[in-house]
């Protein structure tokens, strides 16, 4: 039997659902996978990048890019619409260009050097074993994969951050060197990343190679979020569904979470769902207000879930001391590092430097978990001021899972 106020069995349930009409026109359109044939309030960017790369229509190498801005500020979705109407130009002049997407943070294919290389060659038609060969024999066979006919390559790694984090910068820099070794292909890459501090953190020749030009994306405000939903839920979802301010209050939402467009599309998808299951025919605000509360809930716990045991562990510290101060009182890097390391004697680990401590805080402030602040200290020098951004309840649930996670 089903819940929900009265009884029906999994087969009559199904059977009406089948029979009820949606309220979705084209649910795809609020998918992160979805892309639009024009990208909102990105002119000034997609111009900028556009004219970076227009060279590669001469059989130019274009300049290596960075590209850095927060989550769902538009980063991925310019540079995949600018590769698409450069390769339908070099298509349609019969011009030799090959644009190749990675995406960094997938399992299996960025986590080591070689997987990376391999998974490149592949995109050229060569067949690597998973694991097996020397990376010396990998990377011979990934140059003559790129050197068998004259075109200019754009190697777009999305999430370069965690690539880096993952097997290091050196990578980078063999890949930013290669046209060394290249008699008829060019390649150019491009960087993208969603933390802003990433390149700071490069080794110098690795930084100097990659970030020959860079583009910002800043944060979409309130006003640019709305005109993205709008112009994705009248293809998304059927006329007279959205009911009056449920667009403007997703898009302050969204707007005071660091700005993330692709949380608004999300936030408005999940509650459509939530209506089509209480079987409602309007979205009012308490979907859209269980809709935040659920994907909320369930980022954040899937974030923490799937962090190393030290990332968790500074959490854990942050939200003691939190506990303690009962967020009245700023806390301050060098307060949780010191509680960090007492825990980590505490549950026999080994701790983290204090440099890369202040990293993973900086990680969850990139996440939304948290508010990392730089404030100066004069001649003493700059510390973050850091507050907890998730509501009180959340954080009751998050500090009970750390508990059962670390053991302590």
């Amino acid at each position: 039997m089903l819940s929900g106020g009265f009884e029906m069995t999994i087969t009559e349930f199904l059977e009406n659902f089948i029979r009820k009409e949606s309220l979705f026109k084209n649910k795809a359109v609020l998918q992160s996978a979805y892309f639009p044939d024009e990208v909102l309030h990105r002119e000034e960017q997609t111009s900028a990048l556009v004219k970076i790369l227009a060279p590669c229509l001469r059989n130019e190498k274009p300049s290596n890019i960075f590209i850095y801005g927060r989550t769902g500020s538009g980063k991925t979705l310019t540079v995949q619409h600018t590769a698409h109407q450069i390769s339908s130009m070099a298509q349609r002049e019969d011009i030799p260009v090959k644009f190749i997407y990675i995406n960094c943070k997938l399992k299996k294919v960025t986590d080591t050097e070689y997987r990376l290389i391999a998974e490149i060659a592949r995109r050229f038609g060569k067949s690597i074993p998973p694991t097996g060969l020397p990376t010396d024999e990998v990377y011979n066979i990934f140059y003559k994969a790129l050197n068998q006919d004259k075109k200019v390559i754009i190697l777009i790694l999305d999430e370069i951050d965690q690539l880096i984090k993952k097997i290091g910068d050196e990578v980078i820099y063999n890949l930013t060197r290669i046209n060394t070794e290249m008699k008829n292909s060019q390649v150019s890459i491009v960087g993208i990343s969603n933390d802003v501090m990433f390149a700071d953190n490069l080794d110098p020749r690795v930084k100097s190679s990659l970030s020959e030009e860079e583009i910002v994306f800043p944060s979409y405000n309130a006003l640019q979020i709305q005109d993205i939903l709008k112009n994705r839920c009248a293809a998304a979802i059927k006329d007279g569904v959205l009911e009056e301010g449920v667009i403007a209050k997703c898009s302050a939402y969204a707007a005071r979470e660091h700005g993330d467009a692709r949380r608004a599309l999300e936030l408005i998808r999940v509650a459509v769902e939530i209506a089509e299951r209480k079987g409602q025919t309007k979205i009012t605000l308490k979907e859209l207000d269980e809709s935040e509360e659920k994907i909320e809930k369930d980022r954040v716990i899937d974030i923490i879930t799937t962090q190393p045991r030290q990332f968790q562990l500074v959490l854990y510290s942050i939200l003691l001391i939190a506990e303690k101060h009962k967020s009245q009182e700023p806390m301050f890097t060098g307060d949780i590092y010191t509680l960090y390391k007492d825990l980590c004697l505490k549950t026999n680990l080994r701790p983290l430097t204090q440099r890369r401590a202040s990293d993973v805080i900086s990680e969850f402030d990139l996440l939304g978990i948290i508010n990392a602040k730089v404030i100066s200290k004069g001649r003493y020098g700059r510390t973050r001021e850091i507050s907890i951004v998730t509501n009180e309840n959340l954080n009751i649930k998050i500090k009970s899972l750390l508990e059962s996670l670390l053991n302590v």
